[in-house]
């Protein structure tokens, strides 16, 4: 387990070694074959699987820690673990070791008039800082993708998931060891004390090449403004549903229900619902009613209270909030032009979905809408990488530079050329 203080608070040493250590681990990582990163996870898997009661036991305990400091029902359920979502995370590093390499993949090449054949070649990124809160399937999913492409990385869990994630990390370790691969390819950080974050975000004496934050709005907030390195990241998810005019009602309400409430912790929960106006008679109250059913607070202007007074009152803060709960806040708006003008306003960019039959609406909100993900008449929740077929994903990034949407194995590597000649030279 993590010791909570280092002795003698000698952070920097300890975080400088750390950086030390994974970017020696890289090297070998960066040119390891790719049957022995799959070596390793398929080795991780197996060591989760034999080793599930020890890592329930250890949630169980960080759980309990958390109930007792009266953390709330979303943040306890980030932090759970059962034995369902445990062999989700163990399905997850078999679905990652089934993908292809994307190390040395030739994105693309041509052939100059001069005879160069030029190619545009997949690398690792090199060292990757992963600084993340109450999930403890993070260590796993970060660690693993880190390997696939390549990567050595640092792993950095919160206090809350302290146990759990020092125990899926063991597995980690074993995995990698028992592949020839360095065991220092993937290291926790082993203190909770934040002032390893502040180091991290120095990057460790040029060690570190990215970071990635996966929390809370004023972790991701803290790491965007003082990190002296590159940084994948979402500020926050105010992910927004419109309902067209257009859309199937039943087909609404399934979906509101489900982007809402299927978990209402995770940052492609639904937060705000859009209803064209001219479908406010069919559609509105229906679909509330079924999310209240659900257990959903709803917040909305006073239109939608005329025609559903056991809403709540909506303020303008409620436009600009990621609840992480279950409360939803609910606007009329005239069409998808008007619903596209809500969206851009409010929006984090990271997940919006349509629900219409039109195709004209379809393509102009795809088309208009700026935001990692888009999705036509299906959930938010869908923002997820193991949903695109990524294996999982070490976050959502919403920024518009290298990655954008769900970072997997490719989102994690950069690129080299590689230029092949017969003796050319430049004329003076």
């Amino acid at each position: 387990m993590l010791d909570r203080k280092i002795e003698g608070g000698d952070i920097a040493a300890l975080m400088t070694e750390i950086g030390r250590k994974a970017r020696a681990a890289a090297r070998p990582l960066a040119n390891a074959s790719a049957a022995r990163k799959n070596a390793a996870l398929l080795a991780m898997a197996d060591a989760m699987v034999r080793r599930e009661k020890e890592i329930l036991e250890a949630n169980a305990l960080d759980v309990a820690n958390a109930e007792e400091a009266g953390i709330s029902g979303s943040f306890l359920d980030r932090l759970t673990l059962t034995h369902a979502r445990l062999r989700a995370v163990v399905e997850g590093l078999r679905e990652i070791a089934g993908l292809p390499d994307p190390v040395g993949t030739v994105i693309a090449e041509w052939d100059r008039p001069n005879g160069l054949h030029m190619e545009r070649v997949r690398t690792p990124l090199g060292v990757i800082g992963v600084i993340y809160e109450s999930r403890p399937n993070v260590t796993a999913d970060a660690g693993a993708l880190c390997l696939k492409a390549g990567n050595a990385a640092i792993l950095r869990c919160g206090s809350d998931s302290v146990n759990s994630s020092s125990a899926i990390h063991a597995c980690m370790v074993e995995g990698l060891v028992a592949a020839g691969l360095p065991a220092e390819a993937i290291q926790l950080v082993p203190t909770t004390d934040r002032a390893a974050v502040g180091e991290m975000l120095k990057g460790l004496n040029g060690a570190v090449d990215v970071i990635v934050p996966r929390g809370g709005k004023s972790l991701v907030a803290r790491v965007q403004s003082e990190a002296r390195v590159p940084v994948f990241a979402h500020l926050e998810g105010l992910c927004h549903l419109y309902i067209d005019k257009s859309a199937s009602l039943d087909m609404a309400i399934t979906v509101a229900v489900n982007a809402k409430m299927r978990r209402v912790g995770v940052c492609g929960a639904a937060e705000t619902l859009l209803v064209d106006r001219a479908v406010a008679g069919t559609h509105l109250v229906p679909m509330l009613e079924a999310l209240a059913g659900a257990g959903c607070e709803i917040r909305a202007t006073e239109e939608v209270r005329k025609l559903y007074p056991a809403a709540k009152p909506a303020t303008e803060a409620d436009w600009t909030t990621e609840y992480l709960d279950a409360i939803i806040s609910v606007k009329l708006v005239d069409g998808v032009g008007e619903a596209i003008e809500h969206i851009e306003t409010y929006s984090s960019h990271h997940t919006e979905a349509i629900i219409a039959e039109d195709p004209a609406a379809v393509e102009r909100f795809f088309s208009e809408v700026d935001s990692a993900i888009l999705l036509h008449n299906a959930s938010t929740q869908f923002a997820d990488g193991g949903e695109f077929g990524f294996g999982g994903e070490i976050g959502i990034a919403t920024g518009r530079m290298h990655a954008r949407g769900p970072v997997g194995v490719e989102q994690l590597t950069s690129f080299k050329y590689r230029v092949r000649g017969n003796g050319q030279i430049r004329p003076l």
